[in-house]
């Protein structure tokens, strides 16, 4: 199979605020895809910029009285940190506020025009008399004409949902000063959209979209295209349209562009053919990411605007959607954001990408981040499976054999099961169906969870003679780790590296063609992740409460909690994820003969076997209860007694003497695995 030359870019971050984590969804979708290209083999290119332009930004450096050179330097740089942290790995990152992007702008615009798709007109628009300059609809407010709510904006209401012009609101004033905007009329610059039409109709309708993308276009193209103003007034933070003094370019023209001027951008620094990606006859494959809000300038004005300049239109453009948090909608505007670094300050950054990537698909649909859901399944997924298989074989491996595998695959059909749905598993990141994949993936981690209960390593390192069979059972058990560390390696980096280092071997590529490690040395085995804790997200929601709160219906009363009398002292919710509940396995019950009420249980939890007593003798006959899963507390406080130690706690339920249930959970689950 020949290497695919491939460009991605995702959308450009504007640069008037912070990376949140709904735009975050994105980015990791884009960094997930572009990193399997890349194991695969695959010449693949990672491109962004900071989108730089446009009144907001000039207003905002005013506030702050900087400049907006300076005001887009310092954002930029703390972009570029939080996607860092992330795992995001840009090849290149750069800034609409480039010379590469004013040539390749001027370019594209000059050929629009020569080709005549350019042409101009006077309109009249609201002009601020104090601020002396022309007023976006979005920067004049007044009282909707249709419903009277007060506070809303030029270009349409968002209590009744009307739209109108600007002229139409009561009471209207510029949202800037604060003074009642004139008309006033100015010349301007269109783009005529109408003129592709034809050609939009072709490119749409052959699978370079989404269906359900496809089809929302086809709506838009049957109700006519509209000519586009590609020009703003001075004052006016941007490039200056080069046959027109005081005309800049708006920022939706010269934004898409910024994908062509981070890619040469790259290309001058590593000496790359920029033709050759974006030449109208190119061979390569060109992908953009973006949300689902700005498909209709990368679906519609884009592959226009670079058929008319003669250069190559992108191979595919994949939508998605917005994120909710616990089901409520994020909004930018209103600032009710989690940001990329709140996050940070208290999370691991890799349970998002794999949270995100169990959650996406290759629809539009929106995704929400339920953080119970969300602790769940970073815990149980994660924790719970990956990497508690590296946990419960690497002991055995270190202390018994010097931290050397064995030199046999003990069962190497169990290893061809995990390569030979490397091609599915690849079906489903190619076509980013992340969530699929993240199944089947962990479909996997169960099937090697359940061979090492099966083959049960801790007895056998108790019994004489045993020694080679725990060895082959403890390095087939790794072998598996390293297969599933491969899958997971384009969704976790970091966590990845860090088992390839405990692994002692290099960067893994795709798994196709994974051989066993036989007689290999391994590194000690050092922690790969731990547990999502309850106070860390709360710590989260807290920080982003001010945010939150703002979204709140006032008009709404709150509805009144019922009010219960509390039974006994209460606990909180820090108190709880103290509790490390785990399901175990009961391995061996025995009576205890000086004790009328308590049976001495050998349990399995996972990664060790422990003693425990429980007082249930008058419930239970020892041999009922082998076999059986219940719930340990598995970090209680060993309690000496007189028959030995217990190490920890079986949770049971009932009034007591015959009446005494041990909580048997579902037959499915395995042995270690966390309750939470």
């Amino acid at each position: 199979m020949s290497t695919r030359k491939i460009l991605v870019t995702s959308a450009l971050p504007y640069a008037n605020g912070p990376i949140h984590i709904g735009h975050l969804v994105e980015y990791i979708q884009t960094d997930i895809w572009v990193r399997f290209q890349k194991q695969r083999g695959n010449l693949c290119y990672y491109v962004c910029a900071d989108d730089t332009h446009g009144t907001p930004i000039m207003l905002k450096a005013d506030r702050e009285g900087i400049s907006p050179e300076e005001l887009i330097a310092q954002v930029g740089k703390e972009h570029l940190a939080d996607f860092g942290e992330f795992g995001v790995a840009f090849d290149n990152y750069h800034s609409t506020h480039s010379e590469e992007n004013k040539v390749f702008s001027s370019l594209i615009y000059e050929r629009l025009r020569d080709a005549g798709h350019i042409n101009s007109r006077t309109i009249t628009q609201g002009y601020d008399p104090v601020k002396k300059m022309f007023l976006a609809d979005r920067f004049i407010k007044g009282d909707c004409p249709k419903c009277g709510a007060l506070e809303q904006y030029g270009d349409g209401c968002e209590v009744c949902g009307s739209t109108y012009s600007p002229t139409e609101l009561k009471n209207a004033v510029s949202a800037i000063s604060g003074a009642k905007p004139v008309p006033k009329d100015s010349v301007h610059y269109f783009f005529n959209l109408e003129n592709f039409k034809d050609m939009l109709r072709d490119w749409t309708n052959a699978g370079h979209l989404q269906p359900e993308v496809t089809n929302k276009l086809a709506e838009w193209l049957d109700g006519g295209l509209q000519q586009w103003d590609i020009s703003r007034d001075a004052p006016y933070f941007g490039f200056e349209i080069p046959d027109a003094p005081g005309k800049y370019f708006y920022v939706w023209l010269d934004a898409p562009i910024g994908y062509m001027a981070s890619f040469k951008n790259l290309c001058d620094k590593q000496g790359l053919d920029f033709d050759e990606f974006w030449r109208k006859d190119s061979n390569t494959e060109l992908y953009h990411f973006i949300g689902k809000d700005i498909i209709y300038f990368h679906a519609l004005f884009w592959p226009a605007m670079l058929t008319g300049a003669q250069f190559r239109t992108p191979s595919a453009i994949f939508a998605h959607g917005f994120l909710t948090v616990n089901g409520e909608k994020m909004s930018k505007s209103r600032g009710t954001f989690i940001t990329a670094r709140t996050y940070l300050d208290h999370l691991n950054p890799e349970y998002l990408r794999y949270y995100f990537a169990a959650k996406l698909s290759a629809g539009v649909d929106d995704i929400d981040l339920n953080f119970d859901d969300f602790s769940q399944r970073v815990n149980s997924d994660l924790v719970g499976k990956v990497v508690n298989i590296a946990s419960r074989c690497s002991g055995f491996i270190s202390k018994r054999f010097a931290n050397r595998l064995s030199e046999n695959c003990s069962e190497p059909a169990l290893f061809a099961d995990f390569i030979n749905v490397n091609e599915s598993i690849a079906e489903l990141y190619e076509t980013r169906e992340f969530a699929k994949a993240m199944r089947e993936i962990m479909a996997l981690a169960d099937k090697a969870n359940q061979y090492i209960d099966e083959k049960k390593p801790w007895l056998l390192a108790k019994e004489e003679g045993k020694d080679q069979e725990l060895h082959d059972v403890c390095s087939m058990g790794l072998n598996l780790f390293r297969v599933l560390t491969a899958y997971l390696k384009p969704v976790l980096p970091a966590l990845v590296k860090e088992a390839e280092q405990f692994l002692a071997i290099e960067s893994q590529n795709w798994v196709a063609g994974l051989q066993p490690l036989k007689g290999h040395a391994i590194n000690e085995f050092k922690p790969l992740m731990t547990r999502v804790e309850a106070d860390k997200i709360a710590a989260i929601i807290d920080a982003s409460k001010e945010n939150l709160e703002k979204t709140s219906d006032k008009s709404k009363p709150e509805p009144k909690a019922k009010q219960f009398e509390p039974i006994a002292d209460t606990i909180q919710i820090d108190d709880f994820a103290k509790l490390d509940l785990r399901i175990a396995k009961i391995i061996k019950a025995e009576s205890v003969p000086e004790a009328d009420k308590l049976l001495k249980l050998t349990v399995d939890i996972g990664d060790e076997c422990r003693t425990v007593f429980a007082g249930i003798k008058s419930a239970y006959k020892p041999e009922e209860l082998e076999g059986r899963l219940t719930l340990v507390l598995a970090n209680l406080a060993p309690r000496k007694m007189r028959f030995g130690n217990s190490e920890g706690m079986v949770l049971v339920a009932g009034p007591g003497g015959k009446d005494i249930f041990v909580l048997s959970p579902d037959e499915g689950a395995v042995a270690g695995m966390r309750v939470k």
